[in-house]
């Protein structure tokens, strides 16, 4: 008996995965157009002042020419200048920013950028060069924003730790009055300064309340890219907790 021929099927899965692909690749692109969608709305976006009443911006030379007077009259109540940053970086604009910020009648404090690949001498030097000593400045800021995974040689974190402690002391002996640390989430999770250091603490997530420290935080930068009037550049939006 002669056999029958089977007439091969093709098999369906190449289409399903054709179709599945084509099915991700749509949702990927939505999920895009979405994101870019919240991020340029999120752009005009700050905290309610009912809610959290005092309400300031962190400015360096970074943001370029700040109009100071606009910022108060969005509501703020302070401004933190980036001055220092290591052992030998300053910000050009500090001593600019520094008076026109008073002059706008906003409370004003120094921020130093802590960098882990140097020691504490030279930055807390770098600090003092440019911050005055003055009663009537807030407390002072130290970010810390880059881990030692970034220096050139190997640095370990005891020795991060040590000299951000005594970075800590001696911008305090110059400012008379305790620094608030200011952590990013990536120095939060290596170091733990939270944990470590009994100080008031600054945090930063754009949009939504920060939750990556130890303890309660004290401020808050809640928009990374506020855009506003008061400058070109969008500015870093900060509030204290009420």
């Amino acid at each position: 008996m002669a056999r029958r021929s089977r007439k091969r099927r093709k098999s369906r899965f190449p289409k399903a995965l054709s179709r599945a692909g084509k099915t991700a690749m749509f949702l990927l692109v939505i999920a895009l157009i979405g994101a870019a969608f919240a991020w340029h709305e999120g752009r005009d976006w700050r905290p309610d002042e009912e809610l959290w009443p005092d309400q300031g911006a962190l400015v360096g030379a970074v943001d370029g020419a700040v109009d100071f007077g606009t910022i108060a009259g969005l509501g703020a109540q302070f401004v933190y200048l980036e001055a220092s940053d290591g052992a030998g970086l300053t910000d050009v604009a500090f001593a600019q920013n520094f008076a026109r910020a008073r002059a706008a009648g906003l409370a004003v404090g120094a921020a130093h950028r802590f960098d882990p690949c140097d020691v504490a001498d030279g930055q807390s030097a770098n600090f003092v060069t440019m911050v005055p000593r003055d009663p009537d400045l807030l407390p002072p800021a130290i970010l810390l924003e880059t881990t030692a995974a970034a220096c050139p040689a190997r640095v370990s974190d005891a020795a991060v730790q040590s000299e951000l402690t005594t970075l800590v002391n001696q911008i305090e002996a110059h400012a008379g009055k305790p620094a608030i640390l200011a952590p990013v989430e990536e120095f939060e999770e290596a170091y733990a300064p939270s944990r470590r250091f009994e100080r008031q603490l600054w945090l930063t997530r754009s949009w939504f309340e920060p939750d990556y420290a130890t303890r309660p935080w004290l401020m808050w930068t809640a928009n990374r890219w506020y855009q506003t009037e008061a400058a070109q550049e969008p500015l870093r939006w900060v509030v204290v907790r009420p």
